[in-house]
């Protein structure tokens, strides 16, 4: 369709029909009808010079018939926009239990940080493949200097290009995938292993100032915010002798609980612990397969329990509209919105602190290294790795590649098989 506009004045000079070339104020601007979408494309040619102008804008009218004949759009949405739409068709996902409520909140959070390095108002089909070729800078060098793990970026840019191979395929971006820089090897054996967990001595420590934490919450309980001190002291006790993952832990309902055996009698005294069993169920899961298996728990789950059942119940006594308190989520505070990972890490940090876990600047030490521990803690009490790998839901070949090798307690007891590591000592079996 040619340019409606058929008389030009002495500042305006048509091209090839579609496109004109006109002066405003001091430099020469540029329009062209865009037929495919009904609107002019309009930009700046950034001279003064009408010769130059002209040339400019045939060069710029050749790129865009090139685009349209190629069925690409000049017109483009926002990233901002873009990462609306992909997080709709992941939503469409956890529907279709494709994923899990879990892995969409992951992949929103990952987003969300990509969306503040390449700017919300972005344009899409204005990025190129080496937009991101630093985002590992930027994202390890935060402000607030949190720490964020090589293995955290490399989660995060392969959800980025899963979303761009998305919008590539539905002609929004001209691009596919971003050129990340390569990030350097981790080193995955002993040493990486055993920075990013526990010893057997953090762990009591740990405990015994969690324990130290609900007790103080508990006395002034209704004042702002303790009561999600006291729910997120109670996550990080059970995710130490559960190894659950923080999406599954989250999504736990009281009805996943069933207390088999309860005041049984350890090897010391003093030792008193139940059996409880905890089903996973497969929609929470990462690997979509619902499992049970038993943990001993000194009576984190109990206490829960009695606190938020006592509260449920006073809250919702004449609410008919009420759900069962089995239906309930175990780590909430109304029992329909669980804790947030922002309080956990909050939590987490200050507990770290009190308990003066040692090196922390050079240790990976997240939430999550709890798991770490609790599975490094079975297979240094003799569990195989296929017992360790249905505890936990992953597979044997991940415990074999990841863990069993690495214990030092257990290279110990393959060396002396007539002994055993208790305690931090070796001792006759």
């Amino acid at each position: 369709m040619p340019l409606k506009k058929q008389s030009y004045a002495d500042d305006e000079i048509p091209i090839f029909d579609e496109a004109v070339v006109y002066r405003r104020g001091d430099y020469w601007q540029m329009r062209m009808w865009l037929t495919k979408e009904k609107k002019y494309a309009r930009f700046s040619l950034r001279t003064r010079n009408r010769d130059t102008a002209i040339d400019k804008a045939k060069k710029h009218y050749h790129e865009l018939m090139a685009q349209q004949y190629a069925g690409k759009t000049y017109f483009s949405k926002t990233t901002k926009q873009g990462v609306e739409e992909y997080l709709k068709q992941r939503e469409k996902d956890v529907e279709a239990e494709l994923i899990v409520k879990g892995r969409y909140g992951t992949i929103k959070t990952h987003l969300e940080h990509w969306l503040n390095y390449i700017g919300r108002d972005t344009k899409l089909k204005e990025m190129e493949r080496t937009d991101c070729e630093n985002y590992l800078h930027s994202r390890t060098k935060t402000k607030k200097n949190i720490n964020v793990s090589q293995t955290t970026v490399a989660n995060e840019q392969s959800t980025i290009n899963a979303m761009i191979a998305w919008l590539y395929k539905r002609n929004e971006t001209y691009i596919e995938a971003f050129d990340f820089k390569p990030l350097k090897r981790i080193d995955r054996g002993d040493e990486a292993l055993r920075r990013s967990t526990f010893t057997d001595q953090e762990i009591v420590s740990i405990k015994t100032k969690l324990e130290d934490y609900i007790s103080t919450a508990r006395k002034a309980i209704d004042e702002d915010g303790n009561l999600t001190k006291i729910v997120t002291a109670y996550y990080l006790l059970i995710s130490i002798i559960t190894g659950l993952r923080r999406g599954e832990q989250l999504q736990l309902r009281w009805r996943d609980i069933e207390w088999m055996e309860q005041n049984v009698k350890g090897h010391d005294e003093d030792e008193v612990y139940s059996l409880v069993k905890i089903t996973v169920r497969a929609e929470t899961t990462k690997v979509r397969k619902t499992r049970r298996f038993v943990v001993k728990d000194w009576e984190y789950f109990e206490e829960l329990f009695k606190l938020l059942n006592a509260r449920y119940v006073r809250v919702n006594k004449e609410n008919k509209k009420a759900l069962s308190f089995g239906e309930t989520l175990i780590f909430s505070t109304n029992g329909t919105t669980p804790i947030t990972a922002r309080a956990i890490q909050y939590n987490f940090d200050k507990i770290i602190e009190l308990a003066e876990i040692k090196d922390t600047d050079s240790r990976d030490l997240v939430p999550y290294s709890f798991r770490h521990y609790f599975i490094t803690d079975r297979i240094n009490r003799g569990a195989t790795p296929t017992q360790v790998a249905e505890t936990c839901g992953t597979s044997t070949a991940q415990i074999e590649r990841t863990y069993y090798h690495t214990t030092e307690a257990k290279m110990i007891t393959n060396a002396l098989p007539q002994f055993e590591y208790r305690d931090g000592l070796l001792v006759p079996k």
